[in-house]
């Protein structure tokens, strides 16, 4: 059996799915990125401190606010610069309303379609209007929270080294946060939603790798963690991953302890669960998310716990916000100078580094940047090498689809991994 799936459909990119069954012995099996290299780090040299984090935010129009906040934190440990206690809840909220966007985004619209046995949700806004009006509900919340802290979602433009250019308006954070309470219908529609769906049955236990903060759910800062009992700091990221080039990909892969790992939601839940707002932790018990979960096909589920906590978190956020005298916020006075810092977010894909190198004159002479998707290809090439003898007894239909789901439900950003 010959699988050869070009440019697969719902995710963002164009990649490939290459795979041979005979006899229900594995010939090939791979995900192979097709798109042309994008030089990410080749146009942020040359571009002075004030620049850089707004040109790293084009990276991705779905996860701008990731690079943003981890280009943000590079510049700032390069410059010496600290953010107010203001600014660093004010960091933790956009980074809750890119992750419940980019979730509510594909869970319904990307992932759903699999599992309802629809080829996109465009059917369901005849038979389930309800549901699609619920994901726009989800998705537009987190958009106008992001609006409301940094002036867009897409390519933020309010946060800047040291701090924000302005500060929300209180009676703003007031209306965005009714909007989040009124979501709870939704969240709870969303977790009986999950509990109805058939979800493929599959383990391959693998290494789990995320960051983590002691005093909460890290979706920015703090330090490597690995489910192999590991850690190391953000700034020697270096010595834990390995990136190295295929032959069959123009994305790098990367490895740790193990030949692969895996970042995203469900490295994030599995690792950090305890830290999760009680709702979440309620969520995941109701959708049947037991930690370590080894089946990658609930990592879609994951999402969906992670949906619940964005919103109870950000509610949360905006209250001690607005328990204390709100700030103004302005661009500090920097003293432009040689230094090095490494930044690290949880973008929605996963762990997300920027490392720069800046010269006296504040000019980034060297960038790398660790891409969440080019840290998932290796693992899923492993799953699917590992799912496929289990699907020998199906019609070729059925392991083509079954390995689009499984390549969907890493929710991958490809056009982000060929940097």
């Amino acid at each position: 059996m010959e699988i050869k799936v070009e440019h697969i459909t719902r995710v963002e990119g164009h990649g490939n799915i290459v795979a041979s069954l005979q006899g229900g012995r594995v010939e090939q099996a791979f995900f192979q990125v097709v798109e042309a290299i994008r030089f990410f780090e080749g146009f942020l040299r040359g571009k002075s401190w004030r620049e850089v984090s707004h040109l790293a935010s084009r990276i991705c129009g779905i996860c701008a606010i990731s690079h943003s906040t981890a280009s943000l934190q590079a510049t700032e440990q390069a410059l010496g610069l600290a953010l107010s206690p203001q600014a660093q809840l004010l960091r933790r909220l956009i980074m809750n309303a890119e992750i419940l966007s980019s979730h509510a985004l594909h869970v319904y619209f990307l992932a759903a379609p699999d599992f309802l046995g629809l080829k996109s949700v465009m059917p369901l806004i005849e038979t389930g209007p309800e549901v699609v009006a619920r994901a726009f509900r989800l998705k537009k919340t987190g958009y106008e929270l992001a609006e409301v802290v940094v002036g867009r979602h897409t390519h933020p433009v309010a946060a800047v080294p040291g701090g924000f250019t302005m500060a929300p308006e209180e009676s703003a954070l007031r209306a965005v946060r009714d909007k989040l309470t009124a979501l709870r219908p939704d969240l709870e529609a969303t977790v009986e939603l999950w509990k109805t769906l058939e979800v493929p049955e599959f383990s391959r236990p693998t290494e789990y790798v995320c960051l983590r903060r002691p005093e909460y759910y890290a979706f920015e800062g703090g330090e490597i963690v690995s489910s192999e009992g590991d850690s190391v700091p953000v700034a020697r990221y270096g010595e834990a991953i390995e990136e190295h080039v295929v032959s069959h990909s123009t994305a790098k892969h990367a490895r740790w302890h193990r030949e692969s790992y895996l970042v995203g939601a469900l490295a994030r839940v599995n690792n950090n669960w305890r830290q999760l707002h009680p709702a979440a932790r309620r969520a995941m018990e109701a959708i049947g998310l037991q930690p370590p979960c080894h089946n990658t096909f609930m990592n879609t589920a994951a999402q969906v716990v992670e949906i619940v906590h964005c919103v109870e978190d950000s509610i949360a956020l905006i209250d001690e916000i607005l328990s204390l005298p709100l700030q103004e916020e302005w661009e500090p006075e920097v003293t432009a100078r040689a230094g090095e810092g490494v930044g690290a977010a949880e973008a929605p894909r996963g762990l997300l580094i920027h490392d720069y190198t800046y010269d006296e004159q504040g000019r980034c002479v060297r960038a790398n940047c660790v891409i969440p998707t080019n840290q998932n290809l290796a693992n899923l090439d492993a799953d699917m090498r590992a799912l496929l003898p289990q699907l020998s007894a199906r019609t070729q239909e059925e392991v083509q689809l079954r390995l689009e789901m499984l390549v969907r439900s890493y929710d991958p950003c490809i056009s982000c991994s060929v940097h």
